[in-house]
């Protein structure tokens, strides 16, 4: 217990710039306060004393706003950074070395017994109010962006963001160390690139298009730029349409 002690205190020092001195760290951090609680009430679960490891779970959790169900597994140097609304079901398993924000929930999608909550496995950094729900997996070192919504595995060292969360780019390992709040600047989002591919086909497109009609003036083909265009694009179109006509 001493040992854990004193890894979970050393790690806030790698993870955490504003950390001064062990006593603040001891004193004023909420996430640790939890994780070392939760490490006792764990304890208390496992020995078979459920309801003292609730109502100590439950004590936890009014004094750091930190909730860790005591069925919950731990690993070595997790930091729970800031804490405030941090949710970690029953049968969530989280790994050494893991990272989690405020308003982070590791939360269940069923009511059957057994495995419903995730695993979060070595390394893996969850940005603020992410909420990463289900039986899943998240590989090591992988990176969950703030505000996502997973509800599938993700590949170790990936990054998934959004809601429902999408992984940004092939797994790849992850050299850049530490990244908080899984904040990933240099990656691009998938949909914004299909985006960015959609309007540079239809600008080729226009190109095109242009050439066609030059080169149908050039042989003498009428082409009327006052002629009616449809509006077949325009989703409303047919609703207005049908409107003007009874109106007339």
């Amino acid at each position: 217990m001493f040992r854990h002690l004193c890894e979970d205190i050393r790690c806030v020092f790698d993870r955490d710039p504003a950390a001064r001195s062990t006593w603040e760290v001891i004193t004023c951090y909420p996430g640790v306060h939890a994780v070392i609680g939760h490490r006792i009430a764990h304890w208390l679960w496992t020995v078979g004393l459920k309801w003292p490891a609730r109502a100590l779970s439950h004590i936890v959790r009014g004094l750091t706003g930190i909730e860790i169900h005591p069925g919950a597994t731990l690993g070595q140097r997790v930091f729970i950074d800031h804490g405030m609304g941090v949710v970690i079901g029953e049968t969530a398993v989280i790994g050494d070395d893991c990272t989690l924000y405020h308003g982070v929930t590791l939360g269940g999608t069923s009511w059957r017994e057994g495995k419903r909550h995730p695993t979060l496995e070595a390394g893996v950094v969850v940005g603020a109010g992410a909420k990463i729900l289900g039986p899943i997996t998240v590989g090591a070192g992988a990176r969950i962006g703030s505000n996502a919504v997973v509800v599938r595995s993700v590949p170790p060292h990936a990054t998934a963001v959004g809601i429902p969360a999408r992984v940004l780019d092939e797994p790849t390992a992850d050299s850049d160390g530490f990244q908080p709040y899984a904040v990933v600047t240099e990656t691009d989002d998938p949909l914004a690139r299909s985006v960015q591919a959609l309007a540079d086909q239809n600008a080729a497109t226009d190109r095109q298009m242009t050439q066609v009609l030059d080169a149908l003036r050039q042989l003498g083909v009428d082409i009327s730029a006052d002629r009616e265009v449809g509006t077949g694009f325009e989703p409303n179109a047919s609703k207005r349409g049908n409107a003007r006509k009874r109106a007339e």
